[in-house]
């Protein structure tokens, strides 16, 4: 008999995860904060990684990575992806928009503050605007286009987003924030659906306690509800895709998906009809790579191999497809909520390639890990 605890009881993924384990006879729930048991699903933002693998004898797995967040955060994100290319000697902006890390004056001035004491820790503390003004130049002078938009760093749901072809504006705007932001090109050439509209690409990933990669082969494309406006940057709703956004402040949400929300099958169908290409032979492989490269540059950070308890984790990758069928990656979620119609897919391949693994049962299919994950729709990069 195992035994598992539930930290986050406001995931939707997890919630139904659970109902999963509860149906199976080896396994018995524990207390919420339970340290001892088997399998702990922690919440995002509360994650006591200390309390675990004291037990003797206790194999015990974690739903998250310590140090994820590396690559979960915008501004760590190309940070961390910096500094792995600059390893390999590698341009950084292969298949990630030009980025620049701006920091709000005062936010730059606690760092100030508090270098003296930690030197060290702050040594990376960087505020690349000048760089971003040089680059907003050089993109005019070559017709490359003019708009940018600037992320919070920890900012989600298309909170504070802003789109500008001023520099001044961008900057300005984050100087009133309280926290680091992103300022990134604007792909202003998106590859658009019918209706002329814009879209980006969820593409779940889980990452197992053995670190092998598991894409979920079904993703969603999230619409947006109007047209795309190349002139018009303040019309949102033609720019953000998502779904808080289109839902609240458009009159046209649901008008061409249900939910704004596009399968990979008509999505394919949409390609062979249109342009005579498919995901497989143009969108796929970036996707792969782009995902592989991203979770193997922190491999050796996060990696649970050298101590007592094992984790996973699932990953949110979002993307955007331009024009010329090059794919971007915007962010990655680490804790990522679900397409309901996918739902299932995504934790039965939970259940089946990470957890029947750790605290294998009766299930033929345990022993069969790489048949399981095809079995599930998954694919193992």
């Amino acid at each position: 008999m195992y035994t598992f605890a539930v930290r986050d009881e406001g995931s939707s993924v997890y919630n139904a995860l659970t109902k999963l384990i509860e149906a199976d006879a080896n396994w018995k729930r524990l207390k919420k904060g339970n340290p001892k048991a088997n399998l702990i699903f922690l919440e995002r933002n509360n994650q006591p990684f200390w309390k675990f693998g004291h037990q003797p004898g206790l194999k015990q797995l974690t739903n998250y990575y310590r140090g994820s967040e590396v690559i979960c955060r915008k501004v760590k994100l190309v940070s961390v992806l910096a500094h792995h290319f600059a390893l390999k000697n590698q341009d950084i902006f292969q298949w990630l928009p030009e980025s620049f890390i701006i920091r709000p004056i005062q936010n730059l001035e606690n760092y100030a503050a508090m270098k003296s004491k930690k030197p060290r820790a702050l040594e990376k503390v960087t505020d690349e605007r000048g760089e971003f003004i040089k680059a907003f130049e050089r993109h005019r002078n070559s017709g490359r286009g003019e708009a940018w938009i600037a992320k919070s760093s920890t900012g989600a749901k298309g909170e504070g987003i802003i789109i500008s072809r001023s520099p001044d504006d961008l900057i300005s705007a984050i100087e009133n924030q309280p926290e680091p932001h992103i300022v990134q090109k604007y792909i202003e050439k998106p590859l658009l659906l019918s209706g002329q509209r814009k879209f980006d690409v969820r593409c779940w990933v889980v990452l197992d306690h053995e670190y092998n990669i598991h894409l979920m082969k079904e993703g969603v494309l999230r619409t947006s509800s109007d047209a795309y406006d190349e002139d018009n940057l303040t019309r949102i709703t033609s720019h953000l895709t998502n779904h808080c956004i289109q839902e609240e402040q458009s009159a046209n949400f649901g008008k061409y998906e249900e939910g704004n929300e596009m399968f990979f099958a008509e999505f394919d169908g949409f390609l062979k009809e249109k342009y005579g290409t498919s995901m497989v032979g143009k969108i796929l492989p970036q996707i792969r790579m782009i995902v592989k490269e991203c979770l193997l540059a922190i491999k050796e950070d996060i990696n649970t191999d050298h101590l007592s308890y094992q984790s996973f984790q699932v990953f949110g990758f979002d993307f955007m497809i331009d024009a010329a069928f090059k794919v971007w990656l915007i962010e990655i979620n680490g804790a990522p909520a679900c397409a309901k119609r996918l739902l299932p897919q995504l934790t039965s391949g939970i259940f089946t390639m990470v957890i029947k693994q750790v605290f294998p049962s009766d299930v033929t299919c345990d022993e069969q890990a790489g048949d399981c994950t095809e079995e599930c729709g998954y694919e193992t990069l």
